[in-house]
């Protein structure tokens, strides 16, 4: 079995990464953490609470981090110098703040994974959208989550305009100057991909890329209605961390 601690296991997500590694019988949860837990917070029988992080001395092999992107940083460090595979779900961090991760991970002899998300249509999505970026590089996202999402753009819209400019072949069409009469009107603009972020109460985690070209356009759009649909590519990632080579981003990496 392989044994897992869940940091930021109070939250939605964190909830139902706990209800996942309860059920499942190729996995146990030894433990879990947040500096917010009360001490008598409600945790299954036999797993361990910690609410510091120079506390926690665990057997666990893997930690599975749901808590905000400030602490995914320090608990990632601390994961990668004790011992423990992260696997971050937490959204928001930067590049520069991954790529120190990559350089820690590499110091530490260690390997690790963040998933901007772990729905394998959002997978799927971002693997369609670059072999599409191919044929059409002119193409915006449209991104839309719930109302208390913190960061903006996603963490899956980023990379998904990631894939976009890797997959493109050629070059974006050049529109005149125009003038946005309300800033921002136009969205966020990375790798030469418009995201324009959508927040409301209703909503879970969906995201649209158009493409247009001379003519015709593509739409290709995913949808995650629930949580739940998360924690198939969760428990992907737990059973196939031996796919992993040094500190990787992408659900991909584990397929």
């Amino acid at each position: 079995m392989i044994k897992v601690l869940v940091a930021g296991f109070q939250g939605a997500m964190g909830q139902q990464a706990v209800r996942l590694i309860e059920h499942d019988q190729q996995l146990e949860l030894v433990a879990v953490y947040s500096p917010h837990a009360t001490r008598n917070a409600s945790v299954p029988t036999g797993c361990q609470l910690f609410t510091q992080l120079t506390a926690i001395q665990t057997d666990a092999q893997v930690w599975v981090d749901f808590s905000t992107p400030a602490g995914a940083t320090e608990n990632a460090k601390f994961a990668l110098a004790h011992n423990l595979i992260p696997i971050i779900g937490t959204s928001g961090l930067s590049s520069e703040t991954i790529q120190a991760l990559q350089e820690f991970a590499k110091t530490q002899h260690q390997k690790g994974l963040l998933v901007p998300n772990f729905g394998l249509s959002a997978v799927l999505l971002m693997q369609f959208a670059k072999q599409a970026a191919r044929y059409f590089p002119d193409a915006e996202i449209i991104e839309m989550h719930h109302a208390d999402k913190r960061d903006s753009p996603s963490g899956t819209a980023i990379s998904t305009a990631e894939q976009i400019a890797i997959g493109r072949q050629g070059t974006p069409f050049e529109a005149p100057q125009t003038t946005e009469t309300i800033p921002g009107a136009r969205g966020a603009h990375y790798e030469n991909v418009p995201i324009h972020a959508v927040r409301l109460p209703g909503y879970v985690a969906h995201e649209q890329v158009l493409f247009g070209g001379p003519g015709e356009a593509l739409t290709i759009r995913q949808d995650s209605f629930d949580r739940s649909s998360f924690m198939h590519g969760l428990r992907l990632a737990l059973l196939n961390t031996n796919k992993l080579s040094g500190f990787m981003v992408g659900l991909e990496n584990v397929l």
